[in-house]
């Protein structure tokens, strides 16, 4: 009964089943659609036979997992003042970006399983580095899309009525349903934006990707990637996607100098049924290249169990990607519970491990 769950928690998360037309954020059927790609026709038991049945090999994660570094999170540090931004890596996409007094998180999860059940569906696979009660108060949350290794009810619910919450279009009717107040939720269509306060402004930029939380709501509501500025700060956070030649030169193009960047490299395998929404470590890399950042930290991977590649494959592939080329690509990966600083405006990171205990 656990696989079944599981299975079904992984379609949730990793597969899309209608096919639609492009351009236009919505069809006229009222579905969400991306820019540039037809969403391929791979419905949650094409995704079962792939997963029970399929001759992909799955790595083994709960046997690599002893291999993901881990750095406890000294909370009193988060919670002292710095004059430079400071980001810090909680797992998965889940970021704390500080600067100026303004505290962001980002697709927050805190559950031990990225599933509609306690008691099955994909399992965290390291400890969390902190909890909830221990971050320094939030301002902001930004959430991708509704899957549920990007929203997570419990996280939501602890967090509550305190921050303001940034969402793609149509991902405010499930907040208004958990509890949370509409004065604290802003739904936002690509490309438009919001001045929270005179040093933060958020906008909603393009992603390749889907939505779902159960089998019957598919692209019922919006997914996006986020620009935020704070001060003289701006950081890009990708969100979950698959890449396309258009949407992140033309975010590139649009945007103010990007001087951090928070961008997938992992689960992404098999290829043949993951790249239309999931970015394998060489599309990472090139969204970097397009976003034109100056520099970019790899996330989602090395948290849950949910694809085929070996867990630390993606840092080690981007590590010899980024070699391969000379360097010329401030790109990199930390560890779960590292923070680092970066020099303003629009430099490199200026120092390492700030977090660990």
């Amino acid at each position: 009964m656990k696989k079944q769950i599981l299975v079904i928690s992984l379609a949730m998360i990793l597969i899309s089943c209608s096919t639609v037309m492009i351009h236009e954020q919505q069809s006229p059927t009222g579905n969400y659609q991306n820019n540039h790609i037809l969403h391929p026709n791979k419905s949650f038991w094409a995704f079962a036979r792939m997963r029970l049945f399929g001759d992909d090999e799955w790595a083994d994660h709960e046997s690599e997992a002893a291999d993901v570094v881990v750095q406890p999170i000294d909370d009193g540090q988060l919670r002292a003042q710095s004059s430079a931004p400071r980001v810090t890596w909680i797992g998965h996409s889940t970021f704390l970006i500080q600067y100026k007094g303004v505290n962001v998180l980002t697709d927050p999860i805190f559950s031990q399983r990225a599933s509609p059940v306690s008691f099955a569906g994909p399992k965290r696979l390291v400890d969390l580095p902190i909890e909830i009660a221990q971050l320094p108060a939030i301002d902001l949350v930004v959430i991708s899309h509704n899957h549920y290794d990007h929203l997570d009810e419990e996280t939501i619910t602890e967090l509550g009525n305190q921050p303001q919450y940034a969402l793609p279009d149509g991902v405010s009717n499930w907040f208004l349903a958990n509890a949370i107040n509409a004065s604290n939720i802003t739904d936002f269509k690509w490309w438009q934006s919001k001045r929270y306060s005179a040093n933060l402004t958020v906008t909603a930029t393009p992603s390749q990707h889907w939505s779902s939380r159960s089998l019957y709501d598919r692209n019922q509501t919006h997914w996006a990637s986020w620009l935020i500025e704070i001060d003289d700060f701006t950081f890009w956070f990708a969100g979950d996607t698959g890449y396309n030649q258009f949407d992140f030169k033309e975010i590139g193009n649009k945007s103010p100098p990007i001087d951090l960047a928070l961008i997938p490299i992992g689960a992404y395998a098999p290829r043949h049924f993951m790249k239309p929404y999931h970015v394998n470590e060489e599309e990472a890399l090139q969204i970097h290249r397009d976003i034109k950042a100056k520099t970019s930290i790899g996330m989602h991977w090395g948290t849950f169990s949910l694809t085929a590649e070996p867990l630390l494959a993606p840092p080690t592939n981007l590590a010899s990607l980024v070699e391969e080329s000379g360097n010329r690509d401030d790109f990199r990966t930390i560890n779960i519970g590292q923070s680092i600083e970066l020099t303003t405006p629009h430099a490199n990171v200026v120092n390492a491990t700030i977090s660990a205990k």
